[in-house]
């Protein structure tokens, strides 16, 4: 269980945030909440906070010195003018994260300063859990067991308007930001800095924080010069990075008080290649402005976007082009965990936009999208998740994702569709897939306390999809939640049933093939932790042949009175082994014919269940393929990363990075290549290679929790490395 933080500190908040009352902003997503508004006036509020100490030799010798900070909604840190890190993952009041951060490498002897910058959005949104009101930041530092220093009212804090909100754009999950070098605090980082005109900070009498330490490491920060700039005129600069990224611009410059420069961000271009589409298809607005000051000036915004390209508009003289890079973020990869390369360049290329996808798709949270949502979605977290433990061989994002989502049940039972943040919004289909991702992050990591922690969460689960059941045991108008079956809804392959919101009347396929899928993980997790049971999987599967097979066709119908067969109602019975022996070919052949019929979301379901019956040939055809539906044609367009979508016109707001559309990573690793866990934790590997007739070479390098694991592949000779001591059970 999570040990919870107690502080000798204060919780230090800025003073119009004292007397206002703190907003509970859970509710079931159909259900209004009577709260006061937000204050808009608090809303991209920027406070700095700073205290000077000193610190004697024998401390700074005797070993690392921990700096335990958190702050609401997220601080960036610096030590005597150094950037430190930053966070901490959003999470809920109820379980506030907290960072232990080894602050040693930052300290000296003498006199030293701690400079947090604390910023409160206040929007409600996906990406942050603000406009509640909630402001603060509380920090200790600690030599072995000896409290050094606290947060307390010796602090100085200043609110700062330099950085001014424009337009907010996505979902209301970010502004447009305006900074004004002339209102800068220059220096603010330094020891030397004087900070007596500032206030001295206030600390809250009573806070109702409950506070965890943080079970994933701060994020990677890094800069990354342009890979080609370009000076289309006098003051006017098109920057490349090369690829997608995730961070923000940054560059100095020197000139006149109040001079402006201007500057756009993008994941393309115009076309002709000379402006950069800020006003994104993804329903972003990435335009930036910058006042000089006279002096020497920085630039970086405070917030993070998704972009490749930079144009800059300013002053000739003023600009610094030599100074143009960018400052990345996102979760810690390496890049060596998990190295695949084969004799197809395309499926070379396929997996390395899937493996940046995921790359910058993961910050603190998973993120459906860094540009627009920045949300952490369940259903995604299927695919993220799992290709995220096999490239980065770090189950810690995927564990904490799985426990945010179990602990939403404090909303509903039947668990949230986008964790954390206060939009609150349900998805049935995702939540019947949580107990899966249980099951999955159990058999990458061997984990059974876990298993066993989230066990009375799936309980619950179950036990709110039961409410819905009809005698034959079969869910029928679950209004409850969207009934999503695919996502964008131009890609449902004409699914005959009415998905409105609340969902039509009725009982549908996709949902109840869901739900059976969901019976089956639990139950498999009642087993292993040696719970009993009575199984009601043949009736519930009785039920479902009646209700949607059509034995003429040997296909399943999308709905109990539909005479249409989806791609995805057979699909997943075929996945969760509900179809009859003698439908298993007409399905294939009706994929065959129909292919990706679907969205890239749910071409992850299709490839598996296609594995499920040998059908590794044709997945390997899907997976290479480059007609309209198919990361073949990402590539076409393009991509740096994996889309939303299969083509950038395919929805009204595509985004060019997308991580749920790296379901290539699992399949090629698992299905193709062949390696899973046969026991828990990699304990045994299971290696039954399926690869393509067209491979003359491969290799793979994979760390799993019990080692690395080596393969290579060339022209029909082997030559294999795994962990020591690991049994590989060969098909």
């Amino acid at each position: 269980m999570t040990q919870t933080q107690e502080w000798q500190a204060n919780w230090l908040m800025d003073r119009p945030f004292m007397q206002l009352d703190k907003l509970y902003l859970y509710h079931k997503e159909h259900e209004t909440v009577a709260n006061e508004p937000y204050q808009p006036d608090l809303q991209h509020h920027h406070w700095y906070v700073r205290n000077v100490f000193m610190l004697d030799e024998k401390v700074i010798d005797e070993g690392k010195l921990w700096l335990h900070l958190t702050a609401d909604d997220y601080y960036k840190l610096y030590i005597n003018g150094e950037f430190v890190g930053q966070g901490p993952a959003q999470s809920d009041a109820n379980h506030y994260y907290y960072n232990r951060i080894d602050v040693s490498p930052f300290l000296c002897v003498g006199k030293n300063v701690i400079a947090v910058h604390v910023y409160y959005q206040g929007l409600l949104n996906r990406a942050y859990n603000s406009a509640d009101n909630r402001q603060g930041f509380i920090a200790e530092l600690w030599s072995d067991e000896h409290l050094l220093l606290k947060s307390d009212r010796t602090w100085k804090a200043k609110r700062v308007h330099d950085n001014r909100p424009g337009v907010t754009f996505g979902y209301d999950t970010q502004f447009t930001e305006h900074l004004d070098a002339r209102q800068t605090e220059r220096g603010w980082m330094d020891v030397n800095f004087d900070d007596s005109a500032w206030a001295h900070a206030e600390a809250a009498e009573h806070t109702d924080y409950t506070f965890v330490q943080q079970p994933t490491p701060l994020l990677d920060v890094y800069k990354k010069q342009p890979a080609r700039v370009e000076r289309l005129a006098p003051g006017h600069y098109l920057i490349d990075f090369g690829t997608e990224l995730t961070g923000q611009f940054a560059m100095n410059a020197q000139g006149q008080a109040g001079e402006n420069v201007h500057i756009w961000s993008g994941e393309e271009l115009m076309p002709g290649d000379q402006a950069v589409r800020y006003e994104m298809r993804c329903n972003c607005l990435y335009h930036d402005q910058w006042t000089l000051s006279g002096d020497f000036d920085d630039y970086q915004t405070y917030d993070y976007k998704a972009f490749r390209y930079v144009e800059v508009q300013g002053p000739e003289a003023s600009l610094k082009p030599e100074s143009f890079h960018a400052v990345v973020r996102h979760y810690p990869l390496d890049d060596q965990s998990c190295v695949l390369h084969s004799s197809d360049e395309r499926m070379n290329q396929i997996f390395e936009i899937c493996k940046n996808g995921v790359r910058y798709g993961s910050q603190e949270n998973f993120v459906d999208c860094p540009s627009r949502e920045k949300g952490q979605y369940l259903g995604d977290n299927t695919i993220i998740g799992h290709s995220h433990m096999l490239l980065s061989g770090d189950l810690r994002l995927v564990r904490k994702a799985i426990e945010q989502f179990g602990r939403s049940s404090f909303v509903c039972d039947g668990i949230m569709a986008v964790v954390p943040g206060h939009y609150m919004q349900e998805i049935a289909d995702f939540s019947l897939q949580w107990p899966m991702q249980v099951m999955t992050y159990y058999w990458y990591s061997g984990d059974t306390a876990f298993l066993q922690e989230m066990y009375p969460y799936a309980e619950g689960l179950l036990q709110h999809f039961e409410k819905f059941e009809r005698e034959d045991g079969l869910i029928e108008n679950f209004t409850d939640k969207w009934n999503l079956v695919d996502w964008p809804q131009n890609l449902r392959d004409n699914y005959d049933f009415e998905l409105t919101r609340p969902v039509g009347p009725g009982c549908h396929n996709v949902i109840n093939a869901l739900y059976i899928g969901c019976v089956q993980t639990v139950y498999e997790i009642r087993k292993l932790l040696g719970v009993e049971f009575e199984n009601r999987l043949p009736r519930l599967t009785k039920s479902f042949l009646d209700a949607f097979y059509d034995e003429k066709e040997g296909l399943f119908r999308d709905a109990e009175h539909s005479t249409h067969h989806a791609l995805h109602a057979n699909v997943l019975p075929l996945l969760f082994h509900i179809v009859p022996k003698e439908s298993v070919g007409p399905i294939v052949d009706m994929i065959r014919t129909k292919r990706f019929a679907c969205g890239v979301y749910f071409s992850y379901f299709v490839m598996k269940a296609l594995a499920e019956v040998e059908e590794h040939e044709f997945i390997y055809d899907l997976l290479s393929a480059d007609d309209e539906h198919s990361w073949g044609n990402m590539l076409k367009e393009g991509a740096t990363t994996c889309f939303e979508a299969w083509g950038k016109d395919q929805k009204w707001n595509t985004s060019l990075c997308h991580p749920w559309a790296s379901g290539p990573v699992p399949i090629l690793i698992e299905d193709i290549i062949g390696l899973k866990p046969s026991k828990p934790g990699w304990q045994e590997i299971a290696f039954s290679p399926k690869l393509p007739a067209s491979w003359t070479s491969f290799s793979l390098q994979l760390n799993v929790p019990t080692g690395t694991i080596r393969l290579q592949y060339e022209n029909g000779e082997w030559r294999e490395s795994f962990p020591p001591g690991i049994a590989v059970i060969r098909h």
